[in-house]
C-alpha cells in the first residue's frame, strides 16, 4: 500500500469545504471518497442530510443484519453531535476514518470510527478549574462543560481543526468561556489557543455598563453549533434558563488567529433573546448572509424608517446577518405580529434550530429561496430569504407562509430535509413529514410516525445513496435511549429500532436530549450518557483489498493509471503514464459495504466514472473519465482477482478498465470494454 505524504491531506477535496460559501450549499457532502461530517447537522443549511451513504439501505437496515456493534466510552454526558473525518492521514500508518466527540465533562475524544480504538482524549479545564455548575437551572446538568457541537476544517492547521467552545470556573468561582482550536490528528492546541471569550457592544440592555452591554461569561452557555465561514468562527450564546441579565449574542473570531473580529447583540437596549435553537447552529446562504432564530425578548415595535426595531432590539424573530467585509449587520428580521405577548408568555421561535430549504420553484416559475422555523407555538413559518417579511402589528401577512397548529405542544427539537419533505419531531407528539408543492409547504402531514416521542421530541438526520434508498433516523429521548430508522416516504414504516433485538443487543445509554444521530460510511453514531453508541451491519460484505491509497499497473503495460497533468477538470480521460510518484497516481479506494468500492484520484478529488448509457457502437470506446460524486453505480467497483492481479469492473455498466489495444504507449486513454482475460484488462494493485 502506498502512503501518502501528510501535505497531501491538505490538496484532498474534503467534506465540506468553508470557502467560497458557494461550496457549502450541496446538500450532499462532497468527501475524499467517503462523506465527512463536520458540522452540525451535516452542512450550513442544517438539513441533517447525507446523500452519499451507499452502505445503509432499507434493504439491511433490520434486527436481522443491523445492530449495535460497540460503544465508545465517555466521561459524562454529551449534548453535542458526534462529527466525523473520513480518511484521515495521521493517525496511523494509514488513512483512518475518525469520529469527534465532546463532553460536558469538558473532554474532547477522538476515536477509531471502525475498531473503536481512542486516538486521544483532551481536557479543556484550566490548572485549577472544573467544570461549572449548573447554574442554578435545570437544562443542563449536573455540569456544564462543552455544550455546542463544534466545528471542524480539514484544511486549517497543519492536519486540519476542530473547534471547541468549553465552560469552566475556578476555585476562587470565576467562571470562562475558551475557544480551542486542536489539530484533529494530535489533539495539541492551535494558533495560540485557548483563547478566552469577551465582548461588549453599544447599548443600555441588561448587564450594561457605560454606555456598553458587557459580555459575563457566567450568564451564558454556547448552545447553538458552532459555524465556520469564509476564515471566521462565529459563536451564538444562550442564556441559563431564563436567568437575567442576558442578552443574545453572536461573535465571530478569526479561525487561524482565534482573534475577535465581530460582535452583535440582538438586544442592545432591552434583555432575553438569545438563541437556544435546539442544539442547531445558525444557516447561511450561498451569499454568506447568516440566518438565526431568537428566544423571547424585548422586541421594538416602534420601527425606523426601514422598517427595523428603532432601538435595535430583535426578540423572538428570524433575524439575517450579512457578513459582508468581515462585520456582522443585521439586514432583515420577521416577527409576528402577536411577538410582545408571545414573550410574555415564554413562547419564544428560538425553542427550535431554522433550516434553509433548497430552491423552490413557484406556481409562476419564479424561483424561491426559502427557510423555515418553528417554535413553541406549535405553528410552522416559511420565510422567503430574500424578504422576509419585518414586522406588521396587525397579522402575518408579510411572511410567506404560515401552517397555524401543525406541531402539537410545539418544537424543541429542529427540522430534516429529504426528497421535497420536511420531518418535525415535536415533543410528546409523533415524527411528522410535510411535503413540497410549487414552492408551498402542505399543511396537512403526508406521513406520522407509530409512536410520540417524549421532551424534547426529536431531531432527526436522513441518510439516502442520491435521491434513493432514504433512511430518516431519529433518536427517542428515553431510558435507555432508542435509535429508530423510518422510511421517509412513510414515517408509518419503521425499519428498525433498537429496542427489537433480544437480550438488550443494541441497547447503548440514556439520554439523547437534542442530539441527532451521526450517519456516515455505513455507521450510525448514537450519543447518550456515558457512551457513544455506534451503529452498522453485523457482517458487511468486504471487497479483497482494505480502504487505503493504490496504485494501479497494466500488466501488459506495466504503465499506472494517471490523471494526466494532474487535471482537477470533471470529464477528463484517464491516461496510463509512467510512475513518477505523483498524487495524480494515487488512487483511494473506499469500500461500500457491498462488495464494490468507489476510486478517488487523490490530486483531483475527483471519482472513477462510466459514462451512463455509454455503448459501444461500430468503433466507438467508451473512455474512463473522472467527475464528481454521483452517487449511483457509474461510480461503483469491484475487484475480480486474477492469477496476476485484478479485473476492476463497473457495477453500473459491467465494463471492465482496459487498455485498448494491448498499447504500451505513454498517454494511451484507457477505456471502458467487456471482459476479455486479457493481460491489458488486469492491474496489478499496491
Amino acid at each position: 500500500m502506498k502512503q501518502l505524504l501528510p501535505a497531501l491531506l491538505r490538496e484532498i477535496k474534503d467534506g465540506i469545504k468553508f470557502a467560497p460559501v458557494a461550496a457549502l450549499m450541496g446538500f450532499a457532502a462532497m468527501g475524499h471518497a467517503q462523506t465527512d461530517v463536520l458540522m452540525w447537522h451535516n452542512d450550513v443549511n442544517r438539513s441533517g442530510l447525507n446523500s452519499s451513504e451507499a452502505v445503509l439501505t432499507p434493504l439491511n437496515v433490520n434486527p436481522s443484519s443491523f445492530g449495535l456493534l460497540y460503544n465508545f466510552p465517555i466521561d459524562g454526558k454529551t449534548d453535542a453531535q458526534p462529527l466525523y473525518v473520513s480518511a484521515l492521514l495521521g493517525v496511523g500508518t494509514v488513512r483512518r476514518n475518525v469520529v469527534y466527540v465532546a463532553t460536558e465533562h469538558d473532554s474532547v475524544y477522538a476515536f477509531d470510527a471502525d475498531t473503536g480504538h481512542q486516538y486521544w482524549k483532551r481536557s479543556m479545564l484550566g490548572a485549577n478549574e472544573t467544570t461549572s455548575d449548573a447554574r442554578n437551572c435545570g437544562q443542563v446538568v449536573p455540569e456544564i462543560g462543552i455544550t455546542a457541537t463544534p466545528a471542524i476544517n480539514r484544511t486549517a492547521g497543519p492536519h486540519g481543526t476542530i473547534y471547541i467552545v468549553a465552560m469552566s470556573k475556578d476555585a476562587a468561582g470565576t467562571y470562562y468561556q475558551r475557544i480551542h482550536a486542536l489539530d484533529l490528528v494530535t489533539g495539541a492546541e492551535q494558533f495560540g489557543g485557548p483563547v478566552a471569550i469577551q465582548a461588549t457592544y453599544p447599548g443600555t440592555g441588561d448587564n450594561s455598563s457605560n454606555g456598553s452591554v458587557v459580555f459575563d461569561p457566567a450568564q451564558y452557555k454556547e448552545r447553538p453549533g458552532l459555524l465556520l465561514l469564509n476564515g471566521t468562527l462565529y459563536t451564538n450564546w444562550s442564556s441559563h434558563c431564563d436567568d437575567r441579565p442576558y442578552t443574545g449574542w453572536t461573535i465571530g473570531y478569526n479561525e487561524t488567529t482565534l482573534k475577535q473580529t465581530t460582535v452583535f447583540n440582538y438586544e442592545p437596549n432591552g434583555s432575553d433573546a438569545s438563541p437556544w435553537n435546539a442544539g442547531a447552529g445558525p444557516t447561511v446562504d450561498a451569499q454568506g448572509n447568516i440566518y438565526i432564530s431568537l428566544g423571547n425578548g424585548a422586541f421594538d415595535s416602534t420601527l425606523n424608517l426601514q422598517g427595523f426595531p428603532s432601538q435595535g432590539d430583535f426578540g423572538n424573530s428570524i433575524v439575517k446577518l450579512s457578513t459582508a467585509g468581515g462585520s456582522l449587520k443585521a439586514v432583515d428580521y420577521w416577527a409576528m405580529y402577536d411577538t410582545i405577548s408571545e414573550s410574555s408568555k415564554d413562547v419564544d421561535l428560538g425553542s427550535s434550530g431554522a433550516m434553509n430549504l433548497p430552491d423552490q420553484v413557484d406556481a409562476d416559475g419564479k424561483t424561491r429561496h426559502l427557510i423555515v422555523a418553528a417554535g413553541k407555538d406549535t405553528n410552522i413559518y416559511v420565510a422567503d430569504r430574500d424578504n422576509l417579511g419585518h414586522f406588521n402589528s396587525s397579522s402575518n401577512s408579510t411572511l410567506y407562509q404560515e401552517l397555524d397548529g401543525v406541531l402539537p405542544n410545539g418544537s424543541y427539537a429542529s427540522p430534516a430535509y429529504f426528497n421535497g419533505s420536511v420531518y418535525y419531531g415535536p415533543r410528546y407528539n409523533a415524527l411528522v413529514a410535510f411535503s413540497f408543492q410549487q414552492a408551498r409547504l402542505g399543511s396537512t402531514p403526508t406521513s406520522l410516525s407509530s409512536i410520540n416521542f417524549a421532551y424534547p421530541g426529536t431531531t432527526p438526520s436522513v441518510s439516502a445513496y442520491g435521491t434513493a434508498k432514504g433512511i430518516l433516523w431519529a433518536l427517542e429521548n428515553a431510558s435507555p435511549a432508542v435509535l429508530h430508522a423510518y422510511n421517509p416516504a412513510n414515517l408509518g414504516v419503521e425499519f428498525y429500532n433498537s429496542n427489537q433485538a433480544g437480550s438488550s443487543r443494541d441497547q447503548f445509554g440514556s439520554e439523547t436530549k437534542f442530539l441527532p444521530p451521526t450517519i456516515a460510511n455505513g455507521k450510525v453514531f448514537a450519543g447518550a450518557t456515558g457512551n457513544i453508541g455506534v451503529f452498522g451491519l453485523l457482517t458487511p460484505v468486504k471487497g479483497p483489498v482494505p480502504d487505503g491509497d493504490y496504485i494501479l499497473k497494466n500488466l501488459f503495460s506495466g504503465l499506472l493509471l494517471d490523471d494526466p497533468r494532474a487535471s482537477s477538470s470533471p470529464g477528463v480521460q484517464i491516461i496510463q503514464w509512467s510512475a513518477n510518484n505523483g498524487s495524480n497516481q494515487s488512487w483511494f479506494f473506499s469500500s461500500q459495504g457491498d462488495g464494490t468500492y468507489t476510486i478517488q484520484n487523490a490530486s483531483s478529488g475527483l471519482f472513477l466514472s462510466y459514462t451512463k448509457g455509454a455503448t459501444e457502437v461500430g468503433s466507438g470506446l467508451i473512455p474512463l473519465l473522472q467527475q464528481a460524486p454521483a452517487n449511483d453505480g457509474t461510480q461503483r467497483w469491484t475487484l475480480t482477482p486474477t492469477a496476476h492481479g485484478y479485473v476492476v469492473r463497473n457495477e453500473g455498466s459491467g465494463y471492465v478498465l482496459d487498455n485498448p489495444d494491448y498499447s504500451r504507449a505513454q498517454s494511451t486513454g484507457i477505456i471502458l470494454h467487456p471482459a476479455n482475460r486479457g493481460a491489458n484488462q488486469t492491474w496489478i494493485i499496491q
